[in-house]
């Protein structure tokens, strides 16, 4: 498991750490800012979601405030996209890399030539694939695995002493070979795995969208002889998903649960109306994480390898309470 690879990887770099001298501190200011100001370069997956909409201002608020000069790039949901971002920043003589990668794998060849040009990166949201845990100084983000069994968990406890009816689930995956995506089905299957009667009876990915998430529930709707519950790894894919469910006649909520991921404020209206009954939080405010970490790497300061964000679930009530002050 990646997370689990992670772990182990912190661990070994705090051995070596130990038994190695200390680092260097980097100079103060970087090339690319000639006032002085750290320099960030980062690298955003997209504008998908109301998610990473709300991630994005985070990022962007957060530089302000720290006094770094941030250096902005959307992928549009492309890898090659911020494979090329990356390799500007390099030439750029940037004091720090952040990115939210696409997807797990394909990364190295770039992130080494970060590593030869002496400039740290940073994950944000969402992990790499590597072995060589070198390339990158920290992983600042959710722990998807864990979200997805907090999903598995709740779904569990409803149907827990009930008669052993089967409990078919339509899973609205995120973008495919993307972390979130991976770990939010990996920690669900294990979850679910504890009442034989729940089973995953269709999977497929609607890239995170609203409009992905409907077009795959009109799908499912159509080719699944009986639905009690929708998955959806993202709030958007499941207020898509309530759109499709409502334009065949049935009540979302009622006739077929939802349980998603996220907890933005859309998401959050639908839950405190019925209309999803569980979600788990995925908190997209990173950036004034993110730039204490910046600030903390550049000055050859030691940090995790691994930083967890704060976050929570929510029922019906929950929702309703939370939203008056819900900043995202």
């Amino acid at each position: 498991m990646l997370l689990g690879r992670i772990a182990a990887a912190a661990v070994l770099a705090t051995a070596l750490a130990a038994c190695g001298s200390a680092p260097t501190p980097a100079a103060p200011g970087g090339a690319a800012g000639g006032d002085g100001k750290l320099v960030m370069g980062f690298s955003q997956v997209g504008a998908e979601s109301g998610w990473r909409t709300a991630n994005t201002k985070s990022v962007q608020e957060s530089a302000a405030a720290a006094g770094v000069e941030l250096k902005f790039s959307d992928a549009q949901q492309k890898q090659e996209n911020q494979i090329k971002a990356i390799r500007s920043y390099i030439q750029q003589k940037v004091d720090i890399i952040a990115f939210s990668p696409v997807v797990e794998t394909g990364w190295d060849a770039v992130l080494q030539e970060a590593k030869r040009a002496n400039i740290p990166v940073i994950l944000t949201d969402r992990a790499v694939d590597s072995p060589d845990t070198s390339l990158y100084k920290t992983f600042l983000g959710s722990d998807f695995v864990v979200e997805g069994t907090k999903a598995g968990e709740w779904l569990v406890a409803q149907y827990q002493g009930a008669a052993a009816a089967p409990v078919a689930v339509v899973e609205l995956q995120g973008t495919t070979g993307a972390a979130p995506a991976i770990d939010r089905k990996e920690g669900f299957a294990k979850a679910i795995a504890a009442n034989p009667s729940i089973s995953v009876v269709a999977s497929q990915t609607g890239d995170f969208t609203r409009s992905g998430g409907k077009q795959v529930m009109e799908a499912f709707l159509k080719s699944q002889p009986k639905i009690d519950v929708v998955y959806a790894h993202n709030d958007d894919m499941a207020l898509g998903a309530i759109e499709a469910i409502e334009a065949a006649g049935k009540v979302p909520g009622k006739d077929i649960k939802i349980i998603s991921v996220d907890a933005v404020k859309d998401g959050m209206t639908a839950l405190s109306q019925g209309k999803i009954n569980f979600i788990v939080e995925c908190n997209p405010l990173l950036g004034p994480q993110l730039m204490d970490l910046a600030k903390k790497v550049h000055a050859g300061e030691q940090v995790p390898a691994r930083v967890l964000t704060e976050e929570t679930t929510f029922d019906q009530s929950q929702a309703t309470a939370a939203l008056p002050e819900r900043k995202y």
